[in-house]
């Protein structure tokens, strides 16, 4: 480094959050996910809010089955894998068992709403106290990039080789949306990672949601788009613009949900 260098640059400006654990970090994540995936942009906005509000310590994360499970290694905290869908279950579990935590998922969209439907209803219509992190690559990445409860119409699959049709395979869900007509639900929000302001505002979105945990309100919820460029058969920044010119106006960005009490 240069002296002119050396005098400009006074301290670092970012690094590796002190909730990864170092050497997976370092030495397994990027062989784990495809290139330009967006889950570990997803963890790091993760582990920043929670070290950005000190809640690591008493975090417990239920890393869940799909690529965001794969995180499950890599957060320096007690964590659970639980069977496919049933992350709410174990959360909730874990949450009433250990009231003084925070208990959060990590989900894709399969997980979350399609075989874990049952368990993401259930928890918001308990007001269960716990946070739901949703990762939406609009299909199922892990498996093969088959139709998901997300897919939007016309995207094309390796189940709907045509493109989405509703007339056969109906319309996408809107989670965000719906988990904000839940009465025990306390925050519901949908963020998306293509700009660095989005990745702010995204982080802003866990960092409430988790706060609303911590105030006992009711459930908190976030749905984070995110890109996956090789079952979307498109390269990483293709997949950035084809998030902002077809994902999002689909699923628009935003909170629908954010109440500090529940009647």
């Amino acid at each position: 480094m240069s002296e002119e260098t050396r005098g400009v640059v006074k301290e670092k400006v970012t690094g590796r959050p002190d909730i990864f654990t170092k050497e997976w970090f370092a030495d397994y994540l990027w062989d784990l996910f495809c290139p330009g995936c967006q889950t570990p942009v997803l963890a790091r906005i993760v582990a920043e809010a929670l070290e950005e509000l000190g809640i690591g310590d008493k975090a417990i994360m239920v890393g869940c089955v799909g690529c965001g499970g794969i995180l499950i290694g890599g957060f320096d905290l007690d964590r659970v894998s639980p069977a496919h869908g049933r992350g709410p279950d174990v959360a909730t579990a874990i949450k009433r068992i250990y009231p003084d935590t925070v208990v959060f998922t990590v989900q894709g969209d399969g997980d979350c709403i399609a075989i874990g439907a049952s368990s993401f209803i259930g928890a918001l219509t308990r007001a269960e106290k716990i946070t739901i992190i949703m990762a939406n690559n609009t299909n199922f990445g892990t498996t093969g990039g088959q139709l998901g409860p997300t897919t939007i119409i016309g995207q094309v699959t390796t189940t709907s080789p045509q493109g989405r049709n509703p007339s056969e395979e109906g319309y996408p869900v809107h989670t965000a949306e719906m988990a904000a007509t839940f009465k025990g639900v306390a925050y519901s929000a949908r963020g998306a990672l293509i700009t660095p302001a989005d990745y702010q505002r995204t982080k802003g979105y866990i960092k409430t949601a988790f706060q609303r945990q911590l105030d006992n309100v009711g459930t908190s919820f976030v749905e984070v788009i995110t890109a996956c460029p090789t079952n979307w058969h498109l390269t990483p920044v293709q997949s950035l613009a084809w998030i902002r010119d077809n994902v999002i106006p689909e699923f628009p960005l935003g909170e629908f949900r954010n109440v500090t009490h529940i009647e």
